[in-house]
């Protein structure tokens, strides 16, 4: 069961103009909590104005072994966003010596390391959980190769130039490193532009052997991720092999329900949560989740926009529509999660398990 501990910040370092790196201390009687895989995330909690600001950001530090007592520090990276309540209290406030309330790991966009090829696409910040699968695979597994390609507006945009160049240093054989800048010409390397569809359709295959990859990682905005799963799977890369993140999704109108869906006047959900089931009636617009934290305010979340997955939970019995989906697999939907904030019943009774 997710929960929350206070850890008390030991650096704030900052990696561009806008985006900073804060480093967390574990105490002893919390490692083990704060054990993780490479590429989970972390969520950071704070009261501003009465309510509750959660916002969700990746660990770039290398996962701890898998013996041992887990991570004495945590890192997460943080890039501001244009009136963010939690970026620009991060990049402008939190200070070495602070205490803020962190939710232990979470998040299925992961790599348990193995021998193999394996490639990264990503665009800005969605560097950060790429970094620790990188960093965590080459030190672990001597007979892994990883190929980074990644996307930013200027190199001083860039977050973690030196941690990447790093990497570099230290693998020169294993680590293979291409940067595109959107918006400046590079001395040397490939020319400006994005990476869209047609791009990387062209520009993969020149890369590396693409069918030869044992697990494609795309993070950051959704139009990239989404261009690059098209281009590759356009390559013929199974789905199957292919891991998604996304870190930014525009705000839009929530999907429309399908013709036909009935939406019952009264609606009742159970919801079962660190071992304790409840039941409550659902009040008009409010999805799983929001009905469950008006009983049960300890439910996983973080985002509420269909991102992060950390509602994540097993649909037991009943009808949900959910709005937004951008964090579940097919084959998580297929074996029956959803995403409680952006699920709404359609039956008057649901039922769902946060805890499977």
């Amino acid at each position: 069961m997710a929960r929350f501990h206070p850890l008390q910040v030991a650096a704030v370092d900052r990696v561009t103009e806008d985006a900073v790196a804060l480093t967390l201390t574990v105490p002893p009687a919390l490692r083990a909590e704060f054990r993780h895989a490479p590429g989970q995330h972390l969520t950071l909690r704070r009261r501003a104005e009465g309510t509750d600001v959660r916002r969700t950001y990746s660990i770039c530090s290398a996962a701890p072994a898998p013996s041992g007592d887990g991570p004495d520090t945590l890192r997460v990276g943080v890039r501001l966003v244009e009136g963010g309540a939690f970026s620009t209290y991060a990049l402008k406030e939190i200070a070495a010596g602070d205490v803020l309330d962190v939710m232990t790991p979470a998040g299925r966009f992961t790599l348990d390391p193995a021998p193999g090829r394996y490639a990264a696409i990503v665009g800005g910040s969605g560097i950060t959980p790429v970094l620790s699968i990188a960093a965590t695979l080459l030190a672990r597994e001597p007979e892994a190769r990883f190929c980074l390609l990644r996307g930013d507006r200027t190199a001083a945009s860039t977050m973690f130039l030196e941690e990447v160049a790093d990497l570099k240093d230290r693998y020169p054989d294993r680590f293979q490193l291409v940067t595109v800048l959107s918006r400046e010409e590079q001395q040397a390397g490939l020319p400006s532009g994005r990476l869209d569809r047609d791009r990387l359709t062209a520009l993969l295959p020149a890369l590396l052997p693409v069918d030869r990859v044992e697990g494609w990682f795309l993070c950051g905005p959704y139009g990239l991720v989404e261009g690059a799963e098209k281009a590759l799977r356009g390559l013929g890369v199974a789905r199957a092999r292919i891991h998604q993140e996304i870190f930014h999704v525009d705000s839009g109108t929530p999907a429309a329900p399908a013709p036909g869906t009935r939406t019952p006047a009264h609606s009742t959900v159970t919801a079962r949560l660190d071992g304790r089931g409840g039941s409550w009636p659902v009040q008009a617009g409010e999805s799983v989740l929001d009905t469950v934290l008006r009983n049960r305010p300890d439910a996983p979340y973080a985002c509420k926009g269909g991102v992060c997955g950390t509602c994540r939970a097993f649909l037991v019995a009943g009808e949900v529509r959910m709005d937004r989906n951008y964090a579940l697999e097919r084959e998580e939907t297929e074996a029956g999660y959803v995403l409680a904030c952006q699920s709404h019943p359609v039956t008057e009774k649901v039922e769902v398990d946060f805890d499977r």
